[in-house]
């Protein structure tokens, strides 16, 4: 589900069902805390800081495709 999201990395158009979108909301919240308390152990802050702008589009994407996917326009 996740691999979708990533491959499809600025497709704007088309829809997404609910189990993608959440699927890759969960994933990106458990990374975004384990490289949180990495980058904190090692005193490195700024992984998650490229991981977040690594996943900043797809992000918007899946959100938009989503709401086409509830009837709104993105």
């Amino acid at each position: 589900m996740v691999c979708k999201v990533l491959k499809n990395y600025t497709g704007f158009d088309g829809r997404a069902r609910r189990k993608e979108f959440w699927m890759y909301t969960l994933v990106n919240v458990i990374i975004s805390i384990v490289l949180g308390i990495i980058g904190t152990i090692l005193n490195f802050k700024l992984l998650s800081n490229i991981y977040s702008l690594a996943v900043f589009l797809p992000g918007i994407a899946v959100a938009i495709r989503r709401m086409h996917d509830v009837g709104k326009s993105g």
